[in-house]
């Protein structure tokens, strides 16, 4: 009798399987590695691990991850006076405060960010407890694959740090794509910008390898003789040791016999080595949308003052804003029933960017409350101090800081001048009659 093949198949035959559909991997490592970072660029392997050993990669990543994730992420009640916190809501607690029982909502959404930015997606369990939602336990994106079923719908599979497999159904995943091609799911920043990182991480290793040698240019040493294989390796021994490398930079060879040394190779600084490194950091920062003065790298002169002001404004807009926008909008859609949706929304509070700049805070503060926008005990809160009530309650506005509803009304003040300068022109008056 013949017994069933059980020999999985190869690493690459394995990936292929999976592209053709039995089954496909979103996200399956085998699958990435095989088509995208399995094949080598400018002479490098290139995946999630070897990316993040750039300097440049790392410092996009945590700018991305630690700016959104340390924003206040709140729920929000829509009233008829506005909004207020919806703070006795079940979601409340889980985006804000602890989605699960081991990450605080700072980490929680920092691995999110993490994984849909060197990956395009990231994925979270649904927990619930008598129909409501008590947690988002976090999925690790190489770890999930899928498969089409019959009927056309996706099933989820994660697999267990145990190496066991199980199901997850679609409804009770929480699932955040980036920059999408077909609206459904994001794409990988690490599959299709392999040929930069590739570059990046070459010029890394040959700058690496420069330093090892100590910065000296290409040497030849000729004699007027050959030399015996034994002759050869003792030199090559004792310029190894005794004179290449870092550690013997500066020591000079002892040349004998005769023999002659001659450069034949270029200097460091002929070779452009640092500007193309400086060239791979802008290059990976594009993919990111990050300016490379925010991870460290640029002029001194565009780096502070109304150059880094500027800076900031757009590392808000057009880089952090999306991500922002991505994660509310996916709570909404996936964590709110459609009733729900018309009457909460989550939201991130920007003005957490503001927390550690107490003189641009104070300007935000006084601006607000001038133009009667916030109350002073709005202003209290915000910075956890304890309401005061009385007129701190009241909107008021520049203008001797009247109240918004007595614009354009006479205060008592008002009608006894008036009455003054009445008396004093009456008296006038008579005078002049007299």
């Amino acid at each position: 009798m013949n017994r069933p093949n059980n020999k999985r198949p190869g690493r690459v035959k394995a990936a292929l399987l999976d592209w053709l559909g039995i089954p496909v991997g979103l996200t399956n490592q085998a699958f990435v590695d095989a088509l995208t970072a399995g094949v080598n660029k400018a002479g490098q392997t290139v995946n999630e691990s070897t990316v993040m050993s750039l300097s440049a990669a790392w410092a996009c990543t945590r700018l991305l991850a630690e700016s959104a994730s340390t924003l206040p992420l709140q729920l929000y009640e829509r009233t008829k006076d506005g909004r207020q916190l919806a703070v006795n809501h079940p979601l409340y607690r889980v985006i804000h405060s602890s989605p699960n029982s081991y990450s605080s909502a700072s980490t929680y959404w920092e691995a999110n960010v993490v994984a849909v930015a060197l990956r395009g997606n990231s994925f979270s369990e649904r927990k619930y407890l008598n129909g409501r939602l008590v947690a988002l336990d976090y999925l690790q994106p190489q770890r999930i694959s899928t498969r089409k079923r019959p009927d056309g719908t996706i099933e989820f599979r994660y697999t267990e740090s145990s190496g066991n497999q199980r199901v997850v159904q679609d409804r009770d995943l929480f699932h955040i794509p980036g920059f999408s091609f077909d609206g459904r799911y994001g794409v990988s920043a690490i599959a299709y910008g392999a040929g930069v990182f590739g570059s990046a991480l070459a010029a890394a290793q040959a700058a690496n390898g420069t330093f090892e040698r100590g910065l000296m240019p290409t040497v030849a040493f000729s004699l007027d003789r050959v030399l015996k294989k034994e002759q050869r390796d003792d030199f090559k021994k004792y310029f190894k040791e005794d004179v290449g490398g870092a550690l013997n930079a500066g020591e000079s060879p002892l040349l004998e016999a005769g023999m002659k040394a001659e450069q034949i190779g270029i200097s460091p600084g002929d070779a452009q080595l640092l500007e193309s490194r400086g060239f791979s950091v802008e290059e990976v920062c594009r993919w990111f949308r990050v300016d490379p003065s925010m991870v460290g790298h640029g002029s001194k002169d565009s780096n502070w003052g109304t150059g880094l002001e500027q800076k900031l404004i757009g590392f808000l807009t057009f880089t952090l804003r999306p991500w922002l926008t991505r994660i509310e909008q996916a709570i909404n859609r996936q964590l709110l029933t459609p009733a729900e949706q018309l009457r909460y929304y989550a939201e991130f509070s920007i003005e957490g960017l503001l927390r550690a700049d107490s003189k641009a805070r104070a300007a935000f503060y006084s601006v607000m409350v001038n133009n009667g926008i916030f109350t002073r005990d709005e202003v209290r809160e915000l910075e956890n101090r304890p309401a005061m009530g009385g007129n701190a309650e009241v909107l008021t506005v520049q203008t001797s800081m009247a109240p918004l509803d007595s614009l354009g009304q006479q205060t008592d003040g008002d009608t006894a001048r008036n009455a003054l300068a009445a008396w004093l022109r009456q008296d006038e008056e008579e005078t002049t009659e007299d």
